[in-house]
């Protein structure tokens, strides 16, 4: 794979794909070489476990008072005002 692929295939993972990649993504994946494509998926599998474990690893709770804010706006019907 080259670098423009390698870059795609992480695009993939983090899900942020936009059409001009969606149809270069269509084109590997319905492109004449199976070693090409197999490398493709095994690399944004590669990504993905990678991002879930490192969001498993900086993953950290909430502030307390996020939940009650929250549920407080739904009451009110109003949207949750950042702070």
């Amino acid at each position: 794979m080259n670098e423009a692929q390698i870059d795609l295939a992480h695009t993939v993972a983090l899900g942020s794909i936009d059409d001009e990649d969606h149809h270069a993504v269509q084109e590997l994946l319905d492109g004449e070489d199976p070693v090409l494509r197999a490398e493709f998926l095994v690399e944004v599998q590669q990504a993905k476990d990678a991002l879930t474990a490192l969001a498993a690893v900086t993953a950290t709770a909430p502030p307390a008072a996020l939940r009650a804010r929250l549920l407080a706006a739904i009451a009110a019907e109003q949207p949750p005002v950042a702070s």
